[in-house]
């Protein structure tokens, strides 16, 4: 892929380079930029704090994949010493502090996964350990000088934390401006980053003002919501679809979103156009497409991406049998329960599903227990739920445990 002469179309390529975006700052910039008719250098980070990438991660990465696309230099930063500090965004206490021998085996599998979305052959890989590491306190006085207490306050998530008393380490501090550095370190034109980096990313342009060079201008993604409709993607939340997770689980956890994310599923996962996007959705709200049909070609849409199309066809197979042609498996172990009426979370338990009624309450919350009947798979959506135990039984399904209650 050449990294030769932007396209001199400048409108038209700002427009096509933005596409999905929540926000570039400042405003006409990107543009301006572009007019140079020299290659950008694009910057992105991560830090290496869990060893695998989901979707969430994908919608900034979509973004890097267009700037190169265009011909524009990427430099992905892996953040493997902000990583040992730990990046306090979001988060209302300090992170634990991950060892180097963590963030070094988590590093290793994030290049094979950025390979599965952007050419890593033309990319600049760096870790930021290059620069920071050698950091002296005399330098590192002077980059803390070019920030005030006042600043790092306006975070949202500190502000949070110094009215309610909670302790705030000194390091935590350093999170930011240390990421900052990073963009001065690699002279970067642009920076991406999710919506929740905004505050990293204008330190960064700060910081490159203040080392005298043309400040970064900040991209910033919409946040993926995970699989349960209310939180932000995580694998702790267990709300993710994991970029190597088998064809068949992605495309089984893709089917289990609400309804109501498919609007922004489309758009920031799918890849598709945005004419194409519109067509589909109008579709959808017209109710000339089924919200199952329109989830099928996400979830479809998704391991293709991924895995390729003939996975994604038997991705697609294999639900189809398990779910939507009364192939519930014939192995499904069955357990004998005394009451013809029963409680969900109490059935819950009864079969072995979960251990107690509190963790039950807390599946049927995350949208994760589910009733199986013929070709139905409804969800479960309130705790104090009665089900009927009829002479054939009840197939309830809690991730991928199936176990069917017959009348002892």
């Amino acid at each position: 892929m050449s990294h030769g002469t932007v396209s001199p179309r400048v409108g038209d390529a700002a427009v096509e380079l933005l596409a999905g975006v929540q926000e570039a700052f400042p405003a006409g910039e990107l543009e301006r930029k572009l007019g140079q008719g020299r290659p950008l250098r694009i910057k992105l980070g991560f830090d290496p704090t869990r060893p695998d990438l989901h979707l969430g991660h994908a919608v900034v990465l979509g973004g890097l994949r267009r700037f190169q696309e265009a011909g524009h230099h990427l430099v992905l930063i892996i953040g493997d010493f902000t990583a040992q500090l730990g990046d306090p965004t979001g988060k209302d206490k300090a992170r634990p502090p991950l060892s180097s021998e963590d963030v070094e085996a988590n590093a290793r599998t994030y290049l094979d996964q950025f390979g599965v979305i952007v050419d890593l052959e033309q990319v600049e890989v760096r870790r930021n350990s290059e620069w920071l590491g050698k950091l002296d306190l005399s330098a590192t006085l002077k980059l803390a000088a070019k920030a005030t207490v006042a600043q790092m306050l306006a975070r949202d998530n500190f502000a949070r934390r110094y009215e309610r008393g909670d302790a705030i380490g000194m390091h935590e501090f350093f999170y930011p401006l240390l990421q900052g550095y990073d963009s001065v370190a690699v002279r970067a034109d642009v920076e991406l980053g999710g919506l929740d980096q905004r505050f990293n990313l204008l330190v960064g342009r700060d910081l490159q003002v203040a080392y005298g060079q043309e400040p970064q201008v900040c991209i910033t993604y919409p946040i993926l919501e995970g699989t349960d409709g209310k939180e932000k993607m995580s694998k702790s939340l267990d709300n993710f679809v994991g970029l190597t997770m088998e064809p068949g689980e992605m495309y089984g956890r893709t089917m289990s979103i609400p309804d109501a994310l498919l609007p922004t599923w489309y758009r920031l996962t799918t890849r598709w156009s945005g004419p194409e996007i519109a067509s589909r959705l109008e579709n959808l709200a017209a109710g000339q497409l089924h919200p199952r049909d329109a989830k099928m070609a996400l979830a479809r849409r998704i391991v293709e991406l991924y895995h390729g199309q003939p996975a994604a066809s038997r991705a697609e197979e294999g639900f189809v049998k398990q779910f939507q042609r009364k192939a519930i498996p014939d192995d499904v172990p069955t357990v004998a329960i005394l009451e013809r009426r029963v409680n969900i979370c109490q059935a819950l338990v009864t079969a072995g599903l979960v251990k107690s009624t509190s963790v039950a309450r807390q599946k049927i919350s995350e949208g994760a227990v589910k009733i199986l009947s013929g070709d139905q798979a409804v969800r479960v959506a309130d705790p104090r739920e009665e089900i009927e135990i009829p002479a054939e039984g009840v197939v309830i399904r809690l991730g991928k445990a199936i176990v069917r209650m017959l009348p002892g």
